[in-house]
């Protein structure tokens, strides 16, 4: 995985375009229509998301419809999931700790 997947990702109208663009293949202008920022900000971020690999386009006629490659989104999940493993299993050892039968306390006569 990239280390500049996070920066990309950083950025909360990027991470609001990954989102439209996840129920489907959009232009420019429905993108516009959906962040509340111009077309000029919403193009250089997806610049910026087809750069790292988020995104494709595909041009028809005058417009460019863009839409989100999977690879990179996988990858992601991937790494994130390896960590979210280990700390599972972590939470697992701690939970076998504190729920293990504690001995029994010996009373003084």
């Amino acid at each position: 995985m990239r280390s500049d997947v996070f920066a990309v990702l950083a950025d909360p109208v990027r991470r609001r375009v990954v989102e439209i663009l996840h129920g489907g293949e959009r232009s420019v202008n429905e993108i516009v229509d959906r962040v509340a920022i111009r077309q000029s900000g919403v193009s250089r971020h997806l610049r910026i998301l087809r750069h790292a690999g988020f995104v494709r386009v595909r041009p028809v006629g005058q417009r460019h419809l863009y839409s989100l490659r999977p690879e990179p989104l996988r990858e992601l999940d991937a790494w994130m999931r390896r960590y979210a493993d280990d700390q599972r299993g972590r939470l697992h050892r701690l939970a076998e700790i504190v729920e293990a039968p504690t001995p029994r306390s010996r009373r003084r006569s």
